[in-house]
């Protein structure tokens, strides 16, 4: 929902409190300045007088004193002008700064739900470049409004003293500038919304490509992504022609106006020299107030286009801002403490938000106790992965309850929920950086030996070692200089580290080799000791020795048991386990 610029900029203005002291200083300078512009012609409006009245009142002392009088005038604009390109700047960068963070930490709070349907491109261009105008904005909007409305009212009171009649001719053509301007400063705004979209656009399709760069590479699919590249950047282009388009338009009818505003000085002004209304002095005063307010007209021209970057990019924020998580913490919600490990689903059904028809659990009963290892096995679309988002509350049921020690997930802490829960997936995400802080992502506090213990424990000391800088070789982005069984013995640490008494484990070694597969599922045989554990496979083999199999169906849970009872069944599992093995 498009928003308007009067209520963007009251949401924008409580990021100026931090600063207001700053910002006062900073409009203070801005006064200050303008007053030399605003004495100026007064100053030749004197000494015009003197000379048409009589030249023998001029003379060098007070024409002296008239400069030095200006001479002091532009020292006091010199030292105002930098405090406001220097400090007035760092403000709207700190502005910029406290807008970023904001955003950054609200996208932590958002559920997996906004992610699943939101390009990261598009985050991250809200992230960097739509804020890159916000300095400039926060800096120059309350700057260049402020030294025109003072102007304004300052000149309209000036040469209302000289000649009213005029005056008012003069400053009836301000308004209709203003409602022209307006016309044209929300076409340019739809532009650069659709812009800013398209930047967003950009970006996801090439981090999309250069993230897939090996698939692409393998299917030859450079001159495919190319194309799309640039099917992108055309139009991207065909936006920006919109934009400089309504642009031009704007600063053409402005510069109109400036001639109009000219051409009713030079007549109006003529007229009433003419008739004696005014004198000569008087019309040089005129002329150049005009020409002030003309200058300070053609200066709001200019920042309109900075103005309307800085709007599209505060919406594009307050977008992002207003977004609200789907999961988050209930009120009074309760710490879990001391967690055993028993984990039940009481009738639970879920469907997805944006596709409630399609459910995925219906009416799913399951008891699973502290420290038992339960696998979940079964053709694709059975709800495996789902239950096991719903634990930690990736995800909220739409019916019935999950518990955890009998406690309501819904009714604790995210923070003291997820905290006790391990997950080691199929993807493993390594951020760039060191193995050591990959490592240490499970408990930032842990110490240098907790960290080398866990990654024993997990078997990945020996090649951590055999690194070139051991624990702190840098592992490139998402872990590109290690093999795929070295990141998952990595992620395995991770988990070790942070020993939670549950533990799900999410097709852990289905992408690995077999010699991988061995070492990383001895690894997790560690991990698992004393723990609840909730595994997703489709090797069989690996899942065994479970305390319990159940096999999940699109109509349920249609078996359960350990693998001798399921095999004595003949039934669904018994049926899977037999084309495993035919492999």
């Amino acid at each position: 929902m498009k928003q308007s610029t009067g209520a963007l900029m009251r949401r924008f203005a409580p990021y100026f409190k931090p600063y207001r002291r700053v910002l006062a200083l900073d409009l203070f300078c801005a006064a200050l300045t303008t007053l030399c512009e605003i004495v100026l012609p007064l100053m030749v409006r004197h000494l015009a007088q003197l000379g048409m009245d009589d030249l023998s009142l001029l003379s060098a002392g007070l024409i002296l004193r008239v400069a030095a009088l200006y001479l002091v005038l532009r020292v006091i604009d010199v030292a105002a002008s930098y405090f406001m390109s220097n400090v007035g700047h760092v403000m709207g960068a700190k502005i910029e700064t406290d807008m970023r963070s904001a955003l950054f930490g609200h996208l932590q709070k958002l559920s997996f739900s906004y992610f699943a349907s939101t390009k990261v491109g598009q985050l991250m261009a809200r992230i960097t470049s739509d804020l890159f105008d916000v300095t400039e904005f926060a800096h120059h909007c309350p700057e260049e409004f402020f030294i025109a409305g003072l102007k304004m009212v300052v000149s309209f009171v000036i040469l209302c003293t000289i000649n009213v009649p005029l005056t008012l001719i003069i400053f009836a053509i301000v308004p209709l500038m203003a409602v022209v301007s307006s016309k044209f400063n929300h076409k340019m705004r739809a532009t650069f919304g659709k812009n800013r979209k398209q930047v967003g656009e950009v970006n996801a399709q090439v981090e999309d490509s250069l993230l897939g760069v090996r698939v692409v590479k393998s299917f030859t699919g450079e001159a495919r992504e190319i194309d799309k590249f640039e099917q992108g950047n055309r139009d991207w282009l065909d936006i920006k022609k919109e934009n400089y388009h309504w642009m031009g338009a704007f600063n053409a009818t402005t510069r109109a106006f400036d001639g109009v505003m000219y051409l009713v000085v030079i007549v109006a002004g003529g007229l009433f020299m003419m008739y004696r209304q005014i004198d000569p002095a008087d019309f040089m005063a005129y002329l150049l107030y005009v020409t002030t307010l003309l200058a300070t007209i053609r200066r709001i021209v200019e920042f309109t286009e900075q103005f309307q970057r800085g709007m599209t990019g505060i919406e594009r924020f307050f977008e992002v801002m207003d977004a609200v998580p789907d999961i988050r913490d209930p009120e009074n919600a309760i710490e879990l403490q001391t967690v055993r490990g028993d984990i039940r689903f009481e009738d639970v059904s879920f469907a997805y938000a944006d596709d409630l028809d399609t459910v995925i659990l219906d009416h799913l009963d399951l008891d699973i106790h502290a420290g038992q290892s339960v696998a979940l096995v079964g053709p694709s679309g059975g709800g495996k992965t789902t239950i096991c988002n719903l634990i930690p509350r990736f995800y909220d049921v739409t019916g019935g309850r999950v518990t955890v020690d009998g406690q309501d997930v819904r009714t604790v802490s995210l923070e003291s929920l997820r905290r006790r829960i391990g997950v080691v997936q199929q993807d493993v995400y390594l951020f760039s950086g060191t193995i050591f802080e990959n490592i240490a992502y499970g408990r930032p506090d842990a110490t240098r030996d907790e960290v080398i213990e866990a990654a024993k424990q997990a078997g990945a000391h020996e090649f951590i070692e055999a690194t070139p800088n051991g624990y702190d070789t840098y592992v490139g982005e998402r872990g590109v200089r290690l093999s795929g069984g070295q990141k998952q013995r990595i992620s395995i640490a991770r988990v070790f580290l942070k020993n939670p008494p549950i533990l799900i484990l999410d097709e852990a070694t289905s992408a690995l080799d077999n010699e991988s597969e061995r070492l990383v599922q001895q690894s997790l045989e560690r991990l698992a000791k004393g723990r609840t554990v909730l595994t997703i496979a489709h090797r069989l083999s690996t899942i065994r020795s479970a305390d319990k199999i159940v096999v999940l169906t699109e109509e349920g849970v249609s078996e359960q048991g350990t693998h001798e009872e399921l095999l004595a069944q003949n039934g669904v599992y018994a049926h899977l386990y037999e084309l495993a093995t035919k492999l």
